[in-house]
This record gives C-alpha cells, structure tokens and sequence, in this order.
C-alpha cells in the first residue's frame, strides 16, 4: 500500500470518526478535536487534518431527515472504505497475530456494513 492511499484512509477514518457524534446526539468538543475509541481526545491540527474534520462537521451541520441521512451514508461509507484500506495494510504489514485477526475481522464486518449502505443509498435516493 502507498503513502498516499494510506494517508487517504487515515483521513477518510478521522471524518467517519466524527459522526459518531452527531448520531448520538453530541456535538465534537472542538472541530479541531474528535474523540478516539478508547475516550481520549484527539487533535486534529496536530495531525494535520482539521480541516477534513471541520468539512465532514460541515457536510452533517444542519441537516435533518433524508438530508441527513444521505450525508451520513455517504460520510460513513467513505469511513468505512478507510478502515478496509488500513485493515488491508495490517495483513500485510502488522507483526502481531491478533493486529491481522482483528484487520480480517474488520474487513468482513465493513465491508458487510458497506454494502448495506450502499443497497440503502440506492433504495431510498437513487444513488
């Protein structure tokens, strides 16, 4: 896997990341902060993505209903599609056994989870 593709994957994470947020009804501390799995607070302008944060906080602000809705599969599917990529890289590069089990699981379980979006997006909007 590529640098690019791989900083593509990253990217397209820390975007999906942040809808977690507002399908729970929370917003993001900051637009320049997302929260990681574990609780901690991430900052985004240390990695140098704040602004994928701040457009993916745009693309949802605001909307409600079928709006929303759109924007959210379309946002979680490309997070989805970024972590089958870095999933992908770990197969091929982790050392650990338990990195490359947890990377296939990953892939199945997102890869599922894609599809359904997608069979959703087509249903309800044509896409």
């Amino acid at each position: 896997m590529n640098t690019n593709t791989l900083i593509i994957a990253l990217i397209a994470l820390v975007i999906g990341g942040s809808s977690g947020y507002l399908v729970a009804g929370r917003q993001a501390p900051n637009p320049n902060e997302h929260m990681m799995g574990n609780g901690t607070i991430m900052h985004n302008t240390q990695m140098g993505m704040g602004d994928a944060m701040s457009g993916m906080m745009l693309e949802l602000e605001g909307k409600t209903g079928d709006a929303f809705d759109r924007a959210f599969l379309a946002e979680m599917i490309m997070h989805h599609e970024g972590a089958v990529l870095m999933a992908e890289a770990a197969l091929e590069n982790a050392k650990h056994p338990e990195i490359k089990d947890m990377a296939n699981a990953i892939i199945s379980a997102q890869t599922t989870e894609i599809e359904q979006m997608k069979e959703w997006q087509s249903s309800w909007y044509g896409n």
